[in-house]
Formats: C-alpha cells, structure tokens, sequence
C-alpha cells in the first residue's frame, strides 16, 4: 500500500481550486502502474514522488493526467512543494521531466520559476476557427492586440483571449470544431480581461479533463502571447489570473514575469494549497 495525500491547490480553502493527489514512495512504480493508479483518482493531475537523482534536491517526481504522462505542470509542483516543505519556510528544488523546478516557499505561498521559458509556435489558429471550436461567434474572439495563439513551456497549450467575461462563461468545447483545432495541441486556454488581471478557463477532453480548475502550467506558458499583445512592461509585471469561477471551484494564480529588451527572462507562479484527504492505495499489479 502506498500513502497519498490529496491537496485542493491555488486556493486558501478547502472544496476549491484544483485538487491534487500526492502518492509518496514511488520509487518502485512503473509508469503504467503510475498511470493506473491516475486513473484510479481521475483527478486533473496526480503527482508520484521519488527519490532525487541529486540529494541536494528535495524530490524527483512524475505527473500524470489521467490518460497521459507530462513533463511538467503548474498544481502538481506547487501541492507537492508545500507538502514536503510540512509549513516550513524556505527554497526546494524538485527533479521534473521538464527539468529542475526550483520553488520558494514564504508564509504558506509557493512560487515555481518554470523550467522552460515560453515561446510562441509560428503557426496560430484563426478566430473563425477559435470560434467555432468554442461555440461563439468570431467577434467574441481577441481584444486589443490579443489574437490567438500556440504557446508552450514544457507543455504547449492553444491561447484563445475572449472579448468579455460574457463570451468567457459562453465557452464550450464544440465537437469536431473543437477537436480539429486541438489534435496537435490537445489543450485549450481561453482568458479575458478581469480587473488588472485575467479570468480564465481550460479545456483537455481528450487528456480526460473537460475542464480544469486551475492550470499553472498554462499560466507560465501564457507570458509569451502576454509578451506579444504588449501586455508586459520592461522589468517585472505581476498578474493576477481567476480560474474555475464557472466550475464552482474559484482559483487564484499569481503570475510574475519578468522582461528586458522585449524578451522574456524569467516566469514564476505563485499560489497555496490546503489538505483535504490522506490515506493509503493499493499498488496496481503490472
């Protein structure tokens, strides 16, 4: 039996953000024993902790969805980190597939600097074609100079900014429309503007998540259409980003990035997490 944890991350209360399942003692799992066991929780994500290659690094670790394996995501890290940080202040470094995540922690909050800067793919999707996959008209798709785009930072993500927080709740996945446009990049970040930040949705059916509540990985890999729609000052801009409003499991991301010349130099997001399950799972048989 193994021991895991369950966490509900980007929030400072119980029954929201995006819950996350913590198994511990994972070093002897395959990955198709890993993926079993998330499956098992059909959560968003569920994270696998290790022993680190390196022993000055606090854990190697594995995330799943519950049909797929990823480099990196954004709620696994920050539950993970401020699990094994147990309240305590200071610096960890966790050994992702993406690469080493180092994430600092002070008075309950975690911030992760991600592992990949962002970057822009060359081809963007139209908004005829954000419009249709989303079920909305064309002119609820940009504003400013937000146009969609292809974005990843260790996991790659389809941008679609929305005129209004009206168009944002009216957002569906829409069938084949939906499913052409994600085949390559079968995740969907719609946002609009919300105060000085972003309210936000994201949509994976096929990686088994209609809608998640809080994507931080998503959030890292947004400062490069941010960056491209001017949104970003030179030096460093912090953004508030709400996700899973229309959920019923509000979420708050912090997002900082910083930027010189017009490049981005660095992308660090922020948040908490509260415990709100522990237990013990079989380990499935290979």
């Amino acid at each position: 039996m193994l021991e895991f944890l369950v966490y509900d991350v980007f929030t400072d209360r119980a029954f929201a953000g995006n819950p996350l399942a913590v198994v511990m003692g994972a070093d002897g799992l395959s990955g198709a024993q890993m993926q079993a066991i998330a499956r098992q929780f059909n959560l968003s994500e569920t994270i696998f902790v290790m022993s680190p290659r390196n022993p000055s690094h606090a854990a190697r670790v594995r995330i799943f969805l519950p049909l797929a394996e990823i480099p990196f995501a954004g709620h696994p890290t920050v539950g993970c980190a401020l699990h094994l940080a147990n309240g305590s202040d200071g610096r960890l470094v966790l050994e992702e597939e993406a690469g080493t995540v180092p994430v600092e922690i002070r008075d309950g909050l975690a911030e992760f600097e991600a592992p990949v800067l962002p970057v822009l793919q060359p081809e963007a999707p139209s908004p005829e074609a954000v419009a249709a996959a989303l079920g909305l008209d064309a002119d609820q798709v940009g504003f400013g100079q937000h146009c969609p785009q292809v974005a990843e930072a260790g996991t790659g993500f389809v941008f679609a900014p929305l005129r209004d927080l009206q168009a944002l709740a009216q957002a569906c996945p829409a069938g084949a429309a939906f499913e052409d446009l994600t085949r390559q990049t079968p995740k969907l970040y719609a946002y609009a503007p919300d105060g000085d930040g972003f309210r936000a949705r994201m949509f994976a059916p096929a990686n088994g998540i209609p809608e998640d509540p809080a994507t931080g990985s998503a959030a890292a890999a947004l400062a490069a259409p941010l960056l491209a729609a001017g949104a970003l000052t030179e030096g460093e801009t912090r953004l508030l980003l709400h996700q899973g409003i229309e959920m019923g499991r509000p979420s708050r991301i912090g997002l900082r990035v910083t930027t010189a010349a017009g490049r981005l130099i660095r992308v660090c997001v922020s948040g908490r997490a509260v415990r709100v399950a522990h237990g013990r799972i079989r380990i499935p048989e290979e």
